[in-house]
């Protein structure tokens, strides 16, 4: 087995429906020892959603407090509601020497970059531009208006991708998750095959 890569924050991005917490979860069956950060929101948990499992939900009030007090990594604002990574647990995952990582939205993969230019930033993206837009319509969770504004700022959040270190498109959930936990243990970002 080779030596044990050094410590790196690795960022998970890419539009919503893409598929970011199927493949977190994916990652989390295949691999558990891969440490990810849970974030915190201000939105209201969907049915079967765990608070401090997938997110903190905490209210505005304690949102805030977080900010003020330098609490979080990165935060932002996405479709009414924010989120937000907290930064204790990072540090200290980064200070035991182990990987972190992080699944936050495009605004705030771009704090991390300005904070911690060394971070890993994978752009996760869908297979279409008509899978995605299937992905959306089939969550059913929300109003039409609600789904062209995510539909909206998804072709904003793909137009970014070359921002990131690399895309992994998500084809095939094992697949992706298993090429994000390489790329979590690879020596480099400029030494990541298949680029």
């Amino acid at each position: 087995m080779a030596a044990k890569a050094p410590a790196r924050l690795t960022v998970l991005s890419g539009p919503s429906g893409v598929g970011k917490g199927t493949v977190v979860a994916e990652v989390r069956r295949r691999h558990p020892d891969v440490w990810v950060s849970v974030s915190a929101t201000t939105r209201r948990p969907r049915p079967g959603e765990v608070d401090g499992v997938h997110y903190h939900f905490v209210d505005a009030a304690e949102f805030d407090r977080l900010v003020a007090t330098d609490g979080l990594l990165e935060w932002a604002e996405y479709a009414g509601n924010r989120y937000g990574t907290p930064a204790a647990p990072v540090r200290a995952q980064l200070a035991a020497g182990a990987p972190a990582l992080l699944e936050i939205e495009l605004q705030g993969a771009r704090q991390v970059r300005a904070r911690a230019p060394e971070a890993q930033l994978v752009f996760l993206a869908p297979p279409s531009w008509a899978e995605l837009v299937s992905r959306l319509a089939g969550r059913g969770s929300e109003p039409a208006e609600v789904q062209e504004a995510r539909l909206a700022i998804a072709q904003a959040e793909l137009d970014a991708a070359g921002e990131f270190d690399v895309v992994v498109v998500n084809d095939d959930v094992a697949r992706a998750a298993d090429e994000l936990v390489g790329l979590l243990t690879a020596p480099s970002p400029g030494l990541v095959p298949g680029e």
